[in-house]
């Protein structure tokens, strides 16, 4: 009898199966044209939702509940029901290339009771209704003791640009601390130039002073934490800025885990460590997001301390 592979690459796997089908699901959606898109947003803030939020995250959290009954999992759309989930987004295949793989010696003991799966069915939703597709991500993180252990980033609409009527849209990349990353070819950043990632669409104040502090010679401006980590993960950008509250764990797990794969960083604009807690009161990252391939602490210097100072203020 072939051995069991220990919990965690039983999980991943999962999620790299769950995934791709919560990608598919996504795909559809656009294809009809009717997005059944409302606005969570308040104070005149817009913030949409989606049908393709809505039914991407039924498919993921049910999928992975189907399977493994016992664990904790955050979902972005906090107000979406399992009970009237269609039987058809229930996904219990997993990844036989992820279970071909050897789990790093610390992590084969984990158990279902120690982990939470952090999931944002549809990063870059904003993007999404406004046709900018290959900015959309589905994103499943897996934290232990409230730090990233392993990683799915999830791209339905990689290719489309070239094929837009493609039957192979889509790729996914994962990974696993101590292990490494998969399914895309890292590339280091650019050498002589710096090359900033940020956010098109929740600019502020604060976020164009950083960015300016740093006198970067390119700002790509993009949506969605997966999308902008993927930047850095190829090699297109040096970092990735965003000072600001706004940006949610669910945003930030996945991404952390695979940038640290790499031997990248994640943290907040101060240089400290996102902490997933699931008995957090707010999920919020509410000092900003910093990333970077390499000399974090040059990055996080750069920022000026009195938008550090007014962030933390603001705790």
């Amino acid at each position: 009898m072939a051995a069991v592979s220990p919990f965690l690459m039983r999980l991943v796997s999962s999620s790299v199966a769950v995934a791709n089908r919560a990608g598919g699901i996504i795909r559809s959606i656009m294809k009809t044209g009717s997005l059944g898109v409302v606005n969570k947003g308040g104070s005149g803030e817009f913030d949409p939702q989606t049908e393709a939020d809505r039914a991407s995250q039924k498919c993921i959290i049910g999928s992975l509940l189907r399977t493994y009954p016992t664990i904790k999992i955050i979902g972005e759309e906090e107000d979406i029901h399992l009970k009237d989930m269609k039987e058809e987004f229930i996904e219990i295949s997993q990844d036989v290339a992820v279970l071909s793989k050897s789990c790093p010696e610390d992590l084969t003991s984990v158990k279902p009771e120690e982990v939470t799966v952090w999931v944002d069915p549809l990063d870059g939703t904003r993007e999404f209704t406004e046709g900018l597709y290959d900015h959309v991500t589905v994103l499943i993180g897996i934290s232990m003791n409230g730090k990233p252990i392993a990683g799915v980033i999830h791209q339905p609409f990689y290719g489309y640009e070239k094929d837009p009527q493609g039957t192979e849209l889509g790729r996914t990349m994962w990974g696993v601390r101590g292990l490494g990353t998969f399914g895309f070819t890292h590339i280091p950043p650019p050498t002589g130039r710096r090359v900033i990632t940020t956010t098109r669409s929740h600019s502020n104040k604060t976020v164009v002073e950083a960015i300016e502090a740093m006198k970067p010679d390119q700002i790509l401006k993009a949506g969605g934490a997966g999308y902008k980590v993927l930047l850095l993960l190829e090699g297109t950008a040096d970092a990735y800025v965003f000072a600001s509250a706004g940006c949610k764990r669910w945003d930030t797990c996945a991404c952390e885990a695979l940038l640290e794969a790499v031997g990248g960083t994640l943290t907040d604009v101060c240089g400290e460590h996102i902490t997933y807690d699931a008995q957090a009161d707010s999920y919020v990252n509410k000092i900003g997001v910093l990333g970077s391939l390499k000399d974090h602490k040059f990055y996080v210097d750069m920022i000026p301390e009195s938008i550090k100072s007014s962030l933390l203020g603001k705790l």
